[in-house]
């Protein structure tokens, strides 16, 4: 039984809350105690119980009252409430209230721990169901959408495919844009925790403090801003999968409270002092060489060989031209779909002049495009006006008037122009963005060479 499962049991009569107490604490509850509705409702306020269970009969509130208070409180709650003097008229009355079930005393044990698991199964489901709520439109389209025909991508794929099977812990490292987190959802959805939750965390996105907030949850007043218990995305997959990406960019504190975690399953949440354990299966992503990151002092030596019991590399998409087309098919067929436009046929030099670009964004820059192309096309087909300049002409051959361009002050409209931008670009790439050597070698002043990057926005 999960320990973050707790009941809270309101009740004036000692005798029966304590032996109900007793009871849910020896079935491996977290237990808490209220003598009236006053204490219950300030327990609730600290602890956050998933279940209460209250007498409806008592002092200055009752449970029905107490009931409507709790779900204004938190809605998620659920409700159990229990009455010596059981009638029809109670139980239809406390059901409207909005009470999860009804029980009389004295309270069979074995009914009650059997409505307690059916309450937090019920609340369990209620989450997923929000998560895929959420994840909807994405799951829809990119779960075990991978397309490749190339032989570097098929391998990648079938040694994904083998680790599912496992429960260790999986490195993915990529160029940014390749894949990594629909890859970690392949092998997610082919483990034994397919049906539970898969949890993702983006950690560059994040700041320090709304990272461990974020992985570890945090408790009612543990920062300012913190005005209720959260729940972290490591109890959210327990016995399901969590993905961290971009796990190089984690602070190095933070990077000893993960090291604990991948070693016993035992964290806190932020703020709190319990020790929360939990069962679940990490994948981590990265566009860095953590070996290198390691080497550099940058990253935790003892984490980095903890995460990465089975490493694997994602190609960059410049390195499996033959997914060029495939892709380029399925994204201009769902891009139709959801522009409500209709495109019959892509020309081979629109094919051509996408399979001759780099694509230093990989995928999601080829997504991108392919959205914008369908977005601005006027007609059934896609041609290469359709084209974005700086793919259409990335590797045309330059000609020698490019220097004359370079060295003027005005701008050459047309093709000259966007070739200058290519040129330019390329020679500061080339030169790791050195612009002293970038104008000296382009044969123009620093001064021409600041206002062309400006200009073209490189």
């Amino acid at each position: 039984m999960s320990h973050w499962e707790s009941v809270l049991i309101v009740d004036d009569e000692k005798n029966s809350r304590e032996g109900l107490g007793k009871f849910l604490d020896a079935q491996g509850y977290d237990t808490h105690l209220a003598a009236d509705a006053k204490e219950a409702l300030e327990t609730l306020k600290k602890e956050s119980p998933n279940v209460i269970i209250s007498d409806i009969r008592m002092p200055e509130m009752d449970g029905i009252t107490l009931l409507h208070k709790v779900k204004e409180l938190d809605p998620k709650a659920s409700v159990i409430l229990l009455t010596a003097y059981g009638s029809v008229e109670n139980a239809v009355q406390a059901m409207k209230a909005g009470a999860f079930h009804y029980l009389t005393k004295p309270v069979n044990l074995d009914e009650l721990e059997f409505v307690i698991k059916k309450a937090l199964s019920s609340q369990s489901l209620e989450r997923e169901n929000i998560e895929l709520k959420k994840e909807l439109i994405q799951e829809k389209f990119e779960t075990e959408t991978i397309i490749s025909r190339s032989s570097n991508m098929k391998k990648v794929i079938e040694l994904a495919m083998q680790v599912a099977k496992s429960e260790s812990t999986v490195l993915l490292q990529g160029e940014t844009g390749t894949g990594k987190e629909l890859l970690a959802h392949l092998i997610h959805n082919h483990s034994s925790r397919k049906d539970r939750s898969f949890i993702a965390v983006h950690c560059a996105s994040l700041t320090e403090t709304l990272l461990a907030s974020e992985l570890f949850g945090h408790e009612r007043g543990a920062f300012t801003g913190a005005t209720e218990r959260k729940v972290g995305r490591f109890e959210r997959a327990h016995m399901g999968t969590l993905f961290l990406d971009e796990v190089g960019e984690i602070p190095e504190s933070m990077q000893v409270k993960l090291l604990r975690v991948l070693q016993d399953g035992v964290f806190e949440r932020v703020g709190g002092t319990k020790a929360l354990k939990v069962d679940v299966r990490l994948i981590c992503a990265t566009n860095k060489n953590l070996a290198e990151e390691v080497k550099k002092g940058k990253f935790r030596e003892d984490l980095f060989y903890r995460i990465n019991v089975i490493m694997l590399e994602i190609p960059p998409l410049r390195d499996r031209k033959e997914d060029i087309r495939p892709l380029v098919d399925h994204y201009l067929s769902y891009f139709c779909k959801i522009n409500n436009k209709k495109i019959d046929k892509i020309t081979d030099d629109v094919y051509h002049a996408l399979e001759n670009y780099s694509w230093p964004g990989n995928i999601r820059e080829l997504r991108n495009i392919i959205e914008r192309m369908v977005v601005l096309a006027t007609g059934i087909e896609l041609k290469i006006e359709n084209v974005p300049n700086d793919i259409r002409y990335f590797n045309a051959p330059v000609p020698s008037v490019m220097a004359i361009s370079l060295s003027d002050d005005g701008a050459k409209p047309g093709d000259l122009q966007v070739m200058e931008k290519e040129l330019i670009r390329k020679k500061l790439a080339e030169l790791s963005g050195n612009k002293s050597r970038a104008a000296k070698e382009l044969g123009i002043s620093r001064r021409t060479l600041y206002r062309k990057i400006e200009e073209y926005q490189l």
